[in-house]
């Protein structure tokens, strides 16, 4: 998920525009089209770093017969799963889905198509990957597709966890999250925590417009310990317009982030939180 979903582009959600329409159609070609010009591009500097991440979680023997499942929070389209376990790029999918080819086929030759697609480029060290996101159409494809294992669209800000998903809960020991920062909250992971059944390693890119204290407690309270270089930044998209500019800069000023060569400069910017099991709780 990269943007609220109560709204158009028009909407905007605490300063920060909306794109609620991208989410509810039956496969990606939107999405990208939409997020094209803006240039959105966080999932490409989460790649390499979920993947290591991802293997070495894997490498962790926790006693299980099953490797880790990897659970992608607020994953859209699959956006994440396909960048950790085939090899394709951000740039590649863009370039896919806003094709003359891709533009002129319906949703179900889009599936084939994509189908084969990931499949001929899956990677030997791919992992499990389940996805949550509250758009039913997105989750739906990226597991038509085989970008995801297997899908849930429970709002774990509302209500608590479908058995089916408390059942799969106990399989994750990786959760992921690049932009829904903005529209989750430590609820949610508390709850996700809570259904744990072996070491669970979180690794999110989130807005520096947001503070994730809340979400870093609550992880604390789960013996999980967070780190941040908060000099380190990594780019998330263009901003729409001056509204959302300055809005921006506003956020991330009251946060003690200083705007200068970031979101001064016209884009969005990212801090990268890790969180894994350690006996200091503190950052």
């Amino acid at each position: 998920m990269t943007e609220s979903r109560s709204g158009g582009i028009s909407g905007v959600a605490g300063g920060k525009s909306r794109f609620d329409d991208i989410y509810d159609r039956p496969d990606p070609r939107a999405y990208f089209a939409r997020l094209a010009p803006l240039q959105y591009e966080i999932p490409h500097h989460a790649q390499p770093d979920f993947r290591q991440t991802a293997a070495e979680r894997t490498a962790l023997d926790d006693g299980h017969p099953r490797p880790p499942a990897v659970l992608d929070l607020c994953c859209s389209y699959g956006i994440n799963a396909a960048l950790l376990n085939h090899d394709v790029t951000l740039a590649d999918m863009y370039q896919r889905y806003t094709s003359s080819t891709a533009q002129t086929m319906s949703t179900a030759e889009l599936t084939a198509w994509d189908k084969e697609f990931y499949a001929e480029r899956r990677r030997s060290d791919a992992v499990p990957v389940f996805g949550l996101d509250v758009s039913g159409p997105a989750v739906a494809y990226a597991h038509a597709v085989g970008l995801l294992d297997v899908a849930f669209t429970d709002n774990l800000e509302q209500v608590p966890p479908s058995p089916r998903l408390g059942r799969a809960l106990a399989q994750v020991g990786l959760i992921t999250l690049t932009g829904g920062g903005s529209y989750i909250t430590a609820r949610t992971f508390t709850t996700l925590l809570a259904k744990a059944r072996r070491p669970m390693w979180v690794n999110a890119f989130v807005l520096r417009t947001i503070s994730y204290d809340p979400i870093e407690q609550a992880l604390a309270a789960h013996g999980l310990r967070t780190t941040c270089d908060p000099s380190r930044t990594y780019p998330q998209r263009r901003f729409t317009d001056t509204r959302e500019q300055r809005y921006a800069i506003e956020a991330v000023r009251a946060l003690s982030h200083d705007p200068a060569d970031r979101e001064q400069a016209g884009r969005f910017h990212t801090l990268h939180y890790a969180s894994r099991p350690g006996p200091d709780t503190s950052r």
